[in-house]
């Protein structure tokens, strides 16, 4: 039976592993699609690249000549004489636009610009697949990147005489986020991935957990199995996410001139992944620690008999968990540290291996006879 149970225990954890691991990219992708505040963060980091705003200013530049007719506008203020250099002039004005623009979109204003029309259209996109509503309606279900401030911005630096803006389209420099013959399979997937996330997350710790219950005999070795299972959660996630990412960066890369500004689109937009993943391995590094420290490695009993003074008294074993509690709290090194249901379980687990480890150090190192 004993033998059938630590099978079944390692099955167990094996299983969690590999369902930790499909977690990590659901909570990614829950955190980085649907909440508009790290949307709205991710977009700003990706103007702060000098390769994405090399890019985003030859958009806008290209959108400004296709809706503008800026030839025809240079011909009306040049005198009639040098009229024939308009055309040359035009398009020694696009060089110059594209790299005004770049610099244009470093400065606070642009960038503010830019973040506020990433977090408006991501906020239609969330109203839209959570159902919709009449604000949204008349644009047949389909959601843009209004980028028209930003032209604007950059018809400016272009500096021809302040009527271009005035010109534009309404549709002009809009980038569709989504089309309305996309919308019924988006709104099924956003309500599948609110789901699956915490689903998978919960019945991670719970096979987690219930590997740890059945392991009768040898539960230190069983939760220093689970630590090893995060640790390989998270390493696998990133050795996933490298992977994906040339896959991905060949497949929009259509030039090479475009490849690092999608080389940094994919790093920036997966650093919540890198983020979630690096936590898993400190989970389970901590995990690992403890389940040492409550061995019978000579180091280790040597660790449990210097703390066995301050493990018998109660305020001072528990205030210690209370205060890693705090700093934590207070640090938040993890997504899960910054969450009041995460940091209670938390709590109870650092409670719980406390009374353990007084547990077993009050009878290895009793206190000595008054």
């Amino acid at each position: 039976m004993d033998k059938a149970h630590r099978r079944t225990a390692l099955t167990l954890i094996v299983v969690a592993s590999i369902v930790g691991f499909l977690a990590i990219f659901a909570l990614w992708a829950n955190r980085q699609l649907l909440d508009t505040d790290n949307w709205a963060e991710t977009s700003s980091e990706l103007l702060e690249n000098d390769e994405i705003r090399g890019q985003v200013a030859g958009f806008l530049t290209d959108e400004l000549y296709a809706n503008v007719d800026i030839e025809e506008r240079l011909r009306q203020v040049l005198p009639p004489q040098a009229a024939a250099l308009a055309g040359p002039a035009a398009g020694g004005l696009k060089q110059l636009a594209e790299r005004g623009g770049k610099a244009l979109l470093g400065r606070p204003v642009p960038q503010r610009l830019w973040e506020e029309a990433n977090r408006r259209a991501h906020r239609q996109l969330i109203a839209l697949l959570e159902g919709g509503g009449d604000a949204l309606s008349t644009s047949n279900g389909e959601v843009t990147l209004d980028l028209k401030g930003l032209l604007g911005q950059t018809e400016s630096r272009v500096g021809i005489g302040g009527r271009a803006a005035q010109a534009l389209p309404e549709g002009a420099a809009q980038i569709k986020i989504l089309r309305s013959d996309q919308l019924d399979l988006a709104q099924d997937a956003v309500q599948a991935l609110k789901a699956v996330a915490w689903v998978l997350v919960l019945l991670t710790l719970g096979l987690f957990a219930l590997a740890v219950y059945l392991a009768r005999g040898w539960r230190r070795e069983a939760l220093r199995a689970c630590g090893v299972g995060f640790i390989a959660m998270g390493v696998g996630a990133l050795v996933a996410r490298e992977l994906a990412g040339g896959e991905v960066v060949d497949a929009l890369a259509t030039t090479a001139s475009v490849e690092p500004a999608v080389q940094a689109t994919w790093t920036i937009s997966t650093s919540l992944l890198v983020q979630a993943s690096v936590a898993a391995i400190g989970y389970g590094v901590v995990i690992v620690a403890v389940a040492w420290l409550a061995g019978p490695t000579h180091a280790a009993v040597g660790v449990r008999h210097r703390l066995a003074p301050w493990l018998r008294q109660p305020r001072l074993a528990y205030g210690a968990v209370a205060l890693i509690v705090v700093l934590l709290v207070a640090w938040g090194p993890t997504p899960a540290t910054r969450r009041p249901l995460a940091v209670l379980l938390l709590a109870v687990l650092l409670v719980v291996g406390m009374r353990a480890l007084r547990r077993q150090t009050e009878l290895e190192h009793p206190a000595p006879a008054s």
